[in-house]
């Protein structure tokens, strides 16, 4: 077990019996550290922790993206697409903070082309949190996707084994040679992974690192996306919509209609 003070684990700290959730609204609002009975969950670093993606999700393909009959151009950030939204870049502004949960937000500003704000929720209990996210406009209408980016730790130390990645999809979204959905759905392939997987029930999806913890990801939303090619995490990532997804499956926030997502981490130990 690690105690020390990490710049991951300075921020807003919350806590609930044996766990510990700080997020780092000066750094995108990300979770920077999650300790359970003293364990760090998170990849450590200012890239890592677990970051939000909004106003998109993944890759959006050459950054090109259209609403009604106008064509817009992000930042190529991850050439030749745009990556992962532009909330994990900024800071954010504290909206109420507590033992054990807190709220924050950020106006949505260049290069997003569109006015709206952005709220992230925590609320941490001994056994779970749930991070809510919901993007408004009271202005132009708009698509947009919301998720997150979590980086847990492949190996948890003290000598435990490798983290084994377990969900049941209802499909695969075939990734083409661009690392763009294709718009086919496929029959889940086996790991590795960078891909995006269909749960319309639902996404459920277990990490276990046997003998020491087991933590589920849940949502309400019925896309993720799993990486796993990392050695030294893997990533598990609720998302409103696939990649590309403000060209392949636009949702609208409108000033009536926010879009509202949730995530739940929930944990048991096995020792």
């Amino acid at each position: 077990m690690t105690t020390e003070e990490t710049p991951e684990t300075k921020g807003v700290r919350l806590t609930a019996g044996d766990a510990e959730l700080t997020v780092s609204p000066e750094n995108g609002c990300r979770i920077g550290s999650l300790r359970i009975g003293g364990t760090e969950l998170l990849r450590q670093g200012p890239r890592f922790g677990a970051f939000p993606m909004v106003p998109w999700c993944g890759r959006t393909g050459l950054g090109r993206f259209r609403n009604g009959g106008q064509t817009h151009q992000l930042p190529i950030n991850s050439p030749p697409h745009a990556i992962h939204g532009t909330g994990r870049n900024v800071a954010w502004s504290p909206v109420r903070t507590g033992q054990s949960s807190a709220a924050f937000t950020y106006d949505l500003a260049d290069p997003w082309p569109y006015e709206g704000r952005v709220t992230q929720t925590f609320e941490l209990s001994p056994d779970s949190a749930t991070v809510t996210m919901s993007v408004e406009t009271e202005g132009d209408s708009f698509p947009a996707q919301a998720g997150w980016h979590p980086w847990f730790l492949r190996n948890l130390g003290d000598g435990g084994a490798d983290a084994e990645i377990a969900f049941d999809a209802a499909w695969q979204e075939e990734r083409g040679e661009d690392h763009l959905p294709t718009g086919r759905r496929i029959a889940p392939k086996p790991g590795p992974w960078d891909d995006c997987f269909g749960m319309p029930q639902g996404v459920d999806v277990t990490l276990t690192w046997p003998g020491q913890l087991e933590l589920k990801v849940t949502s309400r939303t019925e896309w993720v996306v799993v990486y796993d090619e990392q050695a030294e995490a893997v990533c598990v990532e609720p998302q409103s919509g696939p990649p590309n997804g403000l060209n392949l499956l636009p949702r609208l926030v409108t000033p009536i209609d926010p879009l509202e997502l949730s995530m739940t981490w929930s944990w048991r130990t096995l020792a």
